[in-house]
């Protein structure tokens, strides 16, 4: 029996997809230069230690690299017995954010421990992602009409404390994993294209009843109007217009690294958060960015082939729900500093800078690396 064991643990082993195992290291490492680059020399200005966002996000990926690795060690199936817990205690948190919450940029989102600010809507997204799968997983026969509301009522629950917050950014997120899951679980297709058409009359109505915030709309106008000559649609922009700038200005081979106008004089607001991408740009140009592009894209590869290889319904969702969640991820952030996507806060998966945000995607590795462990082939 314990020779069976060590024969199980050795093949599950040499069954784990490197790929997207060092693919993620990969990033994190990446996220981790690209943060220091984009920081030291505004950090040093203003008579700062240059290496504080180089050491706190290192250590952020170190321990997220060892959480991933542990969690991949772990059973899939064992997720189940944490699900109910879990989705209660995230809810409980998305309440308590209101209470207990730090206040930030007219959001209230995040719990301040004195280390590390930790955001739940991030570990949300997660949280949802396993309470449907379970949720399927346990009706091999397929889904019923009152299978699929209470699926609906499982995730709007979350996501109306999460737009609440506000968080928009989040909230679509869940919304397109929501709606990946239930594709992927069998749902109609006709009642997926109602749900679309009912979510789509829901955002006008936001706009038109003033349930959406005024920076909200006024993102999403100036999105539409970029070129637009007016002053005060100019001053919308102003971001997006100095992203785009600065990604243009990288060239080829780019500026090198901890140079490039735009990053030392700081034009970019949030450049090693929600616009790292543009650093990547001005400092690495055409070739660099591409490089970053082909591992992002990598790894999202690698978690579908995960989830296609699955040898359940559980394994298989809990893989195509954290692929959507990474892939759109990066294809919003990237998105909004080029002006094709509006701007919603959504950090670049790994290599904006972020605890919990890290965090939360080494942990969603870990979770597609268990089912690759025990996938069929």
């Amino acid at each position: 029996m314990a020779q069976n064991r060590i024969s199980t643990r050795l093949r599950e082993q040499a069954a784990m997809d490197v790929g997207l195992f060092f693919g993620l290291i990969a990033l994190g490492v990446t996220g981790v230069i690209m943060i220091y680059s984009a920081t030291a020399s505004a950090l040093i200005q203003e008579g700062f230690n240059p290496h504080y966002f180089l050491e706190r996000q290192a250590e952020y990926v170190i321990i997220g690299i060892i959480v991933m690795y542990v969690i991949s060690l772990i059973d899939y199936k064992r997720f189940e017995i944490f699900a109910t817990p879990l989705y209660v205690a995230i809810v409980l948190a998305l309440l308590g954010v209101f209470v207990l919450g730090q206040s930030a940029l007219g959001a209230q989102r995040w719990y301040n421990l004195g280390f590390i600010q930790v955001q739940p809507s991030e570990f949300a997204v997660l949280i949802v992602v396993l309470a449907m799968a379970t949720f399927c997983e346990r009706r091999p026969d397929g889904l019923s009409m009152r299978d699929v509301s209470r699926l609906l009522l499982l995730v709007f629950a979350p996501l109306v404390l999460i737009f609440k917050q506000p968080d928009l950014g989040t909230t679509i997120i869940i919304v397109l994993v929501a709606g990946a899951v239930l594709a992927i679980a069998g749902v109609p297709p006709r009642f997926l294209t109602l749900l679309a058409v009912g979510g789509s009359v829901a955002l006008v109505a936001g706009v038109y009843l003033q349930i959406l915030h005024k920076y909200q709309v006024d993102r999403f106008v100036s999105f539409l109007n970029q070129n637009s000559t007016n002053p005060a649609m100019q001053s919308l922009i102003y971001e997006v217009n100095n992203a785009k700038s600065a990604i243009g200005a990288g060239g080829l081979h780019g500026a090198g690294f901890f140079h490039g106008m735009q990053t030392v004089l700081g034009y970019v607001p949030e450049q090693h958060t929600d616009f790292i991408f543009t650093a990547i740009g001005e400092q690495l140009g055409f070739v660099g960015t591409l490089v970053v592009l082909i591992l992002l894209a990598f790894v999202a590869w690698r978690m579908f082939q995960v989830g296609k290889t699955a040898k359940d319904t559980l394994g298989r969702l809990i893989s195509i729900g954290i692929f959507v969640f990474f892939a759109f991820s990066c294809f919003e952030n990237i998105g909004m500093t080029m002006g094709i996507m509006p701007v919603t806060g959504i950090p670049l998966p790994l290599i904006s800078y972020g605890g919990s945000s890290a965090l939360v995607f080494y942990i969603a590795g870990g979770a597609v690396l268990s089912v690759s462990r025990r996938r069929k082939n």
